[in-house]
């Protein structure tokens, strides 16, 4: 029996045999072409190109009708590289000069690409090696004819173990045979990561050493929730993980059972479990999972994979629809968060050294005003429908919220002038996600009417820690004291001027951390749909005085790991 420590990337236990994918690799021959054959190999460089595209544009639409729209648009970046002129005309301009075939030169240029990347200092634009060799196999495929089985021949369940997986490979796992998996590299909030929780499937990554490790055929035990993996178990170690197995899956029928009932703590204290959505299509979902409001509309769909700006009727109908689907239920509209990793060439964003540290979000938009404005009109203009409010992202400064109501009150000026009727006490909220607006979380909130935590960036910039590389993954801490007493500070901010606080990132819909939250006095959960019914569980099942009680105990920890093992040991007998 071996036993191996990753990084815990979807809760749950899974017991199966191994099933180990290899890298994929292509042998291209360097074959001589005449002149009169170059117009034929560029035809079919363009026609794979082509087909490439078309194939991730339906990847995306299943992804997104069956895991969600977050988890379809990491596909993006992999249509921007079908879209890279200087690569696409290397290409050609190789092909004409060396006339050798034309798989073999976009190999070449394709390995330049990927070792050029790989040398970059800064760790996004590095991770778009991944993208490359991604979309690169994709187009090598289509131009050699050969067929990718990847997970289409599985006869039995499987833990899948592999080095790395791509966007691709993640999503080949839906509805297959895959009960788990677990990677050598890999980090919390890695896109491998995202999709394994979408899947519901635990996984573990960043251990290191699975592919030198196991073997396919392996028995092995993978706990997405502590990020080990046994290999080939004794006798007793399996049996207590199938008893363990067994009762999370009792567990899980217990959170169905309460997902249509209030999120109400035994003593009355009543907190709002809402939803996190990006698509209008995802709405059912929201409400067969029990979701009591939107409490993050993500908006940024509108804009990607398109060369126009989407109009303001446009964004009105998709804004009302949601209002009226929702009836007397709130939903919180994000304002534009592009930036960061949302590139969008259509408004000439600069590509950065530091995207996540640029100009993003709120910033963007004050700069461009022009595009801001038809945002804030049709959010307006849909308020009438519904119990609608908005809300600013990456707010820094106190002066950034004013700049940005200003454009706000001119927005409403002339829809009065235009006799449209729209919501004239919207409720305008601040997204607490940088560290400059924790601090002066006090200040914030004599001009906000509500706040909503981004722990995702939060996390990232509080503990300096880049949450997409691999090398510095095991330091991206929600459990920190740090990042905990930031929360506490948040929240106390905003009821001292008597605002609410809700959170939007990944923090809300880890189950570990739901007893602290409710206990620092958080007023709205806001996570996926998936995870509504197991917060509401764990909510309903305790009294608000005990989640007070175990706040003040955990603000009294020194470390992280005590902070870890103080609230798994709470959550296990909540759970019983």
């Amino acid at each position: 029996m071996i036993k191996l420590k990753g990084i815990p990337a979807a809760p749950g236990i899974s017991i199966a045999k191994a099933y180990k994918v290899g890298k994929e690799e292509f042998d291209i021959p360097q074959e001589a072409i005449r002149p009169d054959e170059i117009p034929l190999q560029i035809q079919l460089f363009e026609e794979a190109l082509i087909s490439t595209r078309k194939e991730i544009i339906e990847l995306q639409k299943r992804i997104s009708k069956d895991m969600g729209q977050e988890e379809a648009q990491i596909f993006d970046a992999h249509l921007l590289v079908l879209e890279d002129r200087m690569l696409i005309e290397e290409v050609i301009s190789r092909l004409k000069k060396e006339q050798v075939s034309v798989a073999f030169i976009f190999s070449e240029v394709l390995k330049k690409y990927i070792a050029v990347f790989s040398k970059i200092e800064d760790e996004y634009l590095r991770e778009r090696t991944a993208d490359l060799n991604d979309v690169g196999k994709r187009v090598l495929r289509h131009l050699l004819g050969k067929e990718h089985k990847g997970l289409k021949d599985l006869k039995e369940r499987v833990v899948v173990i592999a080095h790395d997986l791509s966007p691709s490979d993640t999503a080949a796992m839906h509805k297959q045979l895959v009960s788990a998996f677990v990677t050598d590299i890999g980090g919390k909030t890695s896109h491998t990561a995202i999709m394994a929780k979408s899947l519901e499937i635990p996984a573990v990554v960043g251990s290191v050493e699975a592919t030198t490790k196991i073997k396919t055929g392996d028995m092995l035990i993978v706990d997405g929730t502590m990020g080990v993996v046994i290999i080939n178990p004794d006798e007793e170690t399996l049996r207590v993980y199938q008893e363990e197995e067994q009762k999370l899956i009792g567990v899980a029928e217990r959170f169905v059972a309460v997902k249509d009932l209030p999120g109400e703590t035994k003593d009355k204290h009543l907190v709002k479990i809402v939803a996190n959505i990006e698509l209008p299509e995802e709405i059912p979902s929201v409400k067969v999972h029990g979701g009591e409001g939107i409490g993050l509309y993500r908006t940024e769909f509108f804009y990607m994979n398109r060369k126009d700006a989407p109009t303001e009727e446009e964004q009105f109908q998709a804004y009302k629809f949601v209002a009226e689907e929702m009836k007397e239920s709130s939903v919180v509209i994000r304002t534009l968060d592009l930036g960061g990793d949302k590139y969008l060439s259509q408004f000439e964003m600069p590509k950065e050294i530091q995207p996540f540290l640029g100009w993003r979000a709120i910033r963007f938009c004050l700069a461009r005003p022009d595009v801001f404005k038809l945002q804030l009109r049709a959010i307006l203009r849909a308020s009438a429908y519904g119990k609608l409010r908005l809300m600013y992202p990456m707010i820094s400064s106190i002066e950034e919220l004013r700049q940005a109501n200003v454009i706000l009150e001119d927005c409403k000026q002339e829809l009065g002038h235009e006799r449209m009727k729209f919501d004239e006490d919207i409720e305008v909220g601040v997204m607490i996600e940088v560290p400059s607006a924790a601090i002066t979380a006090d200040l914030l909130a004599q001009e906000a009417d509500f706040f909503s935590i981004g722990t995702n960036d939060l996390i990232q910039y509080a503990l300096a820690v880049d949450r997409a590389n691999e090398k510095v993954a095991y330091l991206y801490e929600p459990a920190h004291p740090a990042v905990l007493r930031m929360i506490k500070s948040i929240i106390d901010a905003a009821h001292a001027h008597k605002i609410w606080v809700g959170m939007c990132g990944e923090m809300a819909s880890d189950e570990v951390f739901t007893l602290v939250l409710l206990g620092l006095g958080l007023d709205e959960f806001s996570l996926s749909a998936l995870a509504i019914p197991q917060i509401k569980y764990i909510i309903r099942s305790v009294t608000f005085e005990d989640a007070q009680a175990a706040a003040v105990q955990v603000l009294s920890l020194s470390t992280t790991k005590e902070v870890e093992t103080f609230m798994r040991t709470k959550l296990k007998e909540i759970l019983k």
